[in-house]
C-alpha cells in the first residue's frame, strides 16, 4: 500500500497528474519556481525517487528523462483511503465517522460514485458467483441482513467521534479548530 507523498513529491506530482503527458525535470522545476524558490537538483532527485518508489516511468529523450505518472490523482487517493480504513478496528465506525466529516458536495460525489459501482457490485456478488443469485436482477439493491431485533448494526453503540454535539473531530478525537 502506498504512503502518503511529502509535500514535495505530492507538489510534482500534481503537476504531473494535471499535465497528464511526459514532462521533464524542466519542466516542473519552471512551474515549481513560480511558488518557490527551488534548486533543479532538488527537483532531479525528486523526480528520480518518485521514480523509484514506482509513481512515474521514464524514458530517454535526448539528453533527459521524460516522466509519465503510473497512476491517477484518484486511484492515489482510493489507495490511501483503503489503507486507512482498513488499519481500522471497526471499519464501519470508521465510515460512519467519516461520512459525518464529508461536506454536502463531498456527500454528493460519494452518491454519484455508488450510482456508478452499484450495477458492477451486484454483478460481482458472491451469491451471482456461486450460481445462488437467482431471482435477483443485475443492479438490485439487495442489503445484508439486520443484526438481531432488526437494530442498529452497531449494537446501539455510538460510533460517532466524540459526542455527537456537531464538533468535526480529528482521527484522534480532538476537536477540528479549522470549522469553528
Amino acid at each position: 500500500m502506498p504512503r502518503q507523498l511529502g509535500e514535495l513529491e505530492d507538489a510534482v506530482m500534481t503537476r504531473i497528474w494535471q499535465w497528464n503527458r511526459p514532462v521533464t525535470v524542466r519542466e516542473v522545476l519552471e512551474d515549481l519556481q513560480q511558488e518557490r524558490s527551488i534548486a533543479y537538483t532538488t527537483v532531479m532527485t525528486v523526480m528520480d525517487n518518485l521514480h523509484q518508489k514506482g509513481w512515474v516511468r521514464r524514458e530517454v529523450e535526448g539528453r533527459a528523462y521524460r516522466y509519465t505518472a503510473v497512476s491517477t490523482r484518484a486511484a492515489y487517493s482510493a489507495a490511501l483511503m483503503n489503507e486507512a480504513w482498513s488499519q481500522s478496528d471497526n471499519p464501519a465506525a470508521a465510515l460512519v465517522a467519516f461520512f459525518g466529516m464529508m461536506s454536502p458536495e463531498q456527500r454528493e460525489a460519494l452518491q454519484d460514485a455508488i450510482r456508478i459501482v452499484q450495477p458492477r457490485m451486484a454483478d460481482a456478488s458472491p451469491e451471482r458467483e456461486a450460481g445462488r443469485g437467482e431471482g435477483h436482477e443485475a443492479g438490485s439493491s439487495a442489503r445484508p441482513p439486520r443484526p438481531e431485533g432488526g437494530g442498529d448494526p452497531h449494537g446501539g453503540q455510538d460510533v460517532r467521534q466524540g459526542g455527537g454535539d456537531g464538533e468535526r473531530r480529528g482521527a484522534g478525537g480532538e476537536a477540528d479548530d479549522a470549522g469553528g
